[in-house]
This record gives structure tokens, sequence and C-alpha cells, in this order.
């Protein structure tokens, strides 16, 4: 079956697989009606991440990424609605409201089961097959392979978290995703590039790591969530319009993608046995 128009899956033979589930800005028409803004439908994109990880197959990792917004459906949410983090504010499979709490749906356009359902169907099962599909592929290949979700999201945002957030935010789950040696490695490298860092603090990994990573299995699973500021030019304080999307810099970006090379290719190393 043909992978379908809105996903991109670019294969590669290493022991690596890097997903991108949100930095897709594509809100078809049919999920547009009712909308607050295409601003505030575009707010919480991870913005510029896929540029930031543009090396990633050129070190022969397989990048499977989507161009639908985050606002039709979070393929990075449970299927079946339950909360990743319970007792905290969040957003839902179908987000109703931006991280900041703002409703992203004029009042009674809110989706109902019905389009949720359709969502589901249209968007999230691919993405889900494809991350599958390119697993067992080079778990084929592998005996063992690295599984790397990658994030961002403001630095500093009230409702879901208190103070400035770590430039990096390593997710394992509580170490159940991965081995904790490729954490520790991870960490290092984070440590040694002079920025913050937290290993399973607020942000844990999502369902993507959660669902795929089984360490017993040889896959290992890992999320990255990055603080914007660590690549680019974030603005203090309460975004609007005119001044959010920050526009890509790649001279500012360049130290970031230094890291973050090394942090993939130590992925690379650990899935092929290095030491």
């Amino acid at each position: 079956m043909s992978t379908p128009s809105f996903l991109t899956v670019t294969r590669g033979e290493a022991p690596l697989l890097v997903s991108l589930p949100h930095t897709g800005t594509d809100i078809p028409e049919e999920f547009a009606a009712g909308l607050v803004s295409p601003w505030r439908a575009r707010k919480d994109c991870d913005w510029w991440i896929e540029r930031l990880y543009d090396f990633a197959a050129g070190l022969g990792a397989t990048v499977v990424h989507t161009a639908i917004s985050r606002t039709v459906i979070d393929v990075n949410r449970d299927p079946s609605g339950a909360s990743l983090y319970p007792g905290q504010a969040t957003t839902e499979l179908v987000p109703t409201t931006t991280f900041d709490g703002e409703p992203l749906y004029e009042p009674g356009h809110e989706p109902d089961s019905e389009s949720i359902s359709r969502r589901k169907a249209l968007f999230f099962e691919p993405y889900h097959k494809a991350l599958a599909d390119e697993i067992a592929r080079l778990r084929a290949l592998h005996p063992r392979i690295v599984v790397y979700d990658g994030h961002s999201i403001r630095s500093r945002i009230p409702r879901l978290f208190e103070g400035e957030l770590p430039n990096f935010n390593i997710g394992t789950n509580g170490g159940t995703t991965c081995d904790p040696a490729l954490t520790a490695r991870v960490a290092e490298i984070c440590a040694t590039s002079g920025r913050s860092h937290v290993v399973n603090g607020r942000f844990k990994g999502g369902f993507i790591t959660r669902h795929n990573g089984h360490p017993a299995d040889g896959v290992h699973a890992i999320q990255m969530e990055l603080a914007c500021r660590g690549y680019m030019r974030e603005p203090v304080g309460p975004v609007d319009e005119t001044s959010w999307p920050a526009a890509y810099d790649e001279a500012y970006a360049a130290p970031m993608r230094v890291a973050l090379t090394r942090i993939l290719e130590a992925c690379i190393d650990f899935a092929r046995g290095a030491r």
C-alpha cells in the first residue's frame, strides 16, 4: 500500500528511526470549520523541528514525518483518550485548547465523536502503521534499534509547568522504554553541551515512546523535548501573531544541531553495540 500524501517516510539502513509527529501545519478544509483562527490552530506546532533534524537522513536514519497539524489530531496521544499525565494539564487526542488554555474552536463547534473517529482513521492510524512497518523493517536488519521521538515546546508555559523548562528534556517513561545506558549517554551529551537538561522531568515521553519502547524485544524508545530557546530566538513571555513563530536562523540553531548530531550518533552506536 502506498504512503499517504501527508506522510513522508525517508528510509535508511542505520538502526535508528526518527519520528517527527508535531511539525505539521496542514489543516484540511474539512477539519478547519469552527476554528477560532488558523494562527491559534498552529500555535503549538513543534516549529522548525523538521529543519533542525534535517541531517538525520544523512546519518542513515529512517525519518517519519507527518504534515498534518496536531490540532487536527495529535498522533502522540493515547488513542483511547486516556491522559498520559493524569492530574496535570495537557491537551487531548483531538485538542480543544492550546497549551495556554485558549479555546481552539468557537463555542459549539468542537469535534464530535464521529469527527474524532474519522481523524483517527485518516491520520492517526496511518502514522502509527508507518512507524510499526519501519520498526519491523529495521529490526529485521538489526538485533536492536532506537526509536527517537523529536519534539519542542516554548520555554515558559505556566499552565503546563512552573518556571523555565530545561533546554533538553529526555523522556523514557521512568526508565521503562530504553536501556539505562542509552539514557545515560544521551544525558551526558546534553550536559557537555553546556545547556540544561533533565531526565523524566515534566515530559516523560508520549504515546509514541511508551507504545513502541520495548527494550526486551530490541526496540529502545526515547523522547527528546527541546525548549525552543535552544534553537530559535524565542520571545520572552506570551506570544501573538506578530512574534510567533520566530524565524528559523541556521546560525543560531547551529550549536543545538551539533549536540543533536552527537545524540543521534550515540543512538546509532548504542544500537550497534558500540561503547
